[in-house]
């Protein structure tokens, strides 16, 4: 097997066009007005009641993203259901899982692997133990979860805004840094839809001063997590050597690996947090690991994000993971509730 490539020089050239109205955009712009067209005919179709959204017997809460590229939906959607836990709301999660390896309709449970049923939802059960189905179609996979935990009151859609077969309840957009990039469709811009467009609620992180929503920070635990659960204080790492060392498994250098959208965010955060990289190693997203070769790193001390972590476990089990947490404003669950409320609990008509 080949060691594992980075993120394609080519994905990286178009992430930076997607920053700004350049030259290669507005080349690839009469593309994009072509994307717009499928769009609008697809939404058209849903409109004028040629395709028809299906419904589940549950309310149904998408959390999703206008543009391409993860924006940090996950770590949103794990506070969601803590919340609604908290609240003693039964909670259930649908997803499609994407870049597993299986078909149909699966249930995600602690006994399925990462590549079987998806990192994203892997990742979810495992940190909220909340049922979690995934499903090319969400109809599908809301069903399943609804006939296996007949008592769950709302779902929640890890993505899905664009999938307009699944009627939805309530629509939360999730922003990053990038906002809405140049603001071109597909592939000239990062935008999957037209911009802007109606959302019931807004998440944004970073510092986007004219971009409208509630401000949540995303930061990182003051601890590491092994693969038995243990919890290994990130203060402890701090003094890393930088220089391979066949000691120990506490005294070697670290290496930081991300297979995320954006992994140069996690480096930055693990740096912030004091901790020296000896190596850093961006992966493309979703990276399954299935070329990973654990001798070509043993001089090392692996640090990733829970994304990875479920797929490199079992190939590494050494690998430390730190978990990444959403804080969402008090404002935002004010609003949070007052919705969901009004879905749990419809006034009937006199």
């Amino acid at each position: 097997m080949s060691a594992p490539s980075p993120t394609p020089a080519w994905q990286q050239t178009l992430l930076r066009a997607w920053t700004q109205r350049g030259l290669l955009a507005w080349l690839l712009w009469p593309l994009s007005l072509l994307y717009g067209l499928l769009i609008a005919a697809r939404t058209g179709l849903y409109r004028w009641g040629i395709f028809t959204a299906q419904r589940v017997a549950a309310p149904v809460v998408i959390i999703g993203n206008v543009v391409a590229g993860g924006a940090g939906k996950t770590p949103v959607v794990i506070a969601l259901v803590e919340h609604l836990l908290q609240r003693g709301i039964r909670v259930g999660v649908i997803s499609r899982g994407y870049g597993r390896s299986t078909p149909g309709c699966q249930e995600v449970t602690r006994q399925r692997t990462a590549q079987e049923v998806g990192d994203e939802p892997a990742l979810i059960h495992r940190r909220t133990s909340a049922p979690v189905f995934v499903a090319k179609r969400r109809i599908e996979a809301g069903q399943a979860l609804l006939k296996r935990h007949p008592g769950t009151q709302i779902i929640l859609s890890d993505d899905g805004l664009q999938h307009l077969a699944l009627h939805r309840d309530l629509e939360i957009g999730v922003f990053d840094d990038r906002g809405v990039g140049n603001g071109f469709l597909l592939p000239a811009g990062p935008l999957r839809e037209p911009w802007p467009r109606k959302l019931d609620l807004v998440l944004r992180s970073g510092t986007l001063p004219a971009f409208e929503g509630f401000r949540t920070q995303r930061k990182l635990a003051d601890h590491a997590i092994t693969a038995t659960g243990v919890q290994v204080s990130l203060a402890s790492l701090t003094d890393a050597p930088t220089a391979s060392s066949e000691t120990n498994e506490a005294t070697k250098p670290l290496l930081a690996l991300a297979a995320i959208a954006q992994p140069e965010v996690f480096f930055t955060m693990l740096r912030a947090k004091g901790l020296t990289l000896a190596r850093t190693l961006a992966l493309p997203d979703h990276y399954d690991f299935k070329s990973w070769l654990p001798s070509e790193y043993k001089g090392y001390r692996l640090i990733c994000t829970e994304k990875d972590a479920v797929k490199l476990w079992p190939l590494c089990p050494d690998a430390l993971t730190v978990p990444l947490i959403s804080v969402l404003p008090n404002e935002f669950w004010v609003a949070f509730d007052r919705l969901t409320d009004a879905l749990l609990n419809p006034v009937q008509p006199t």
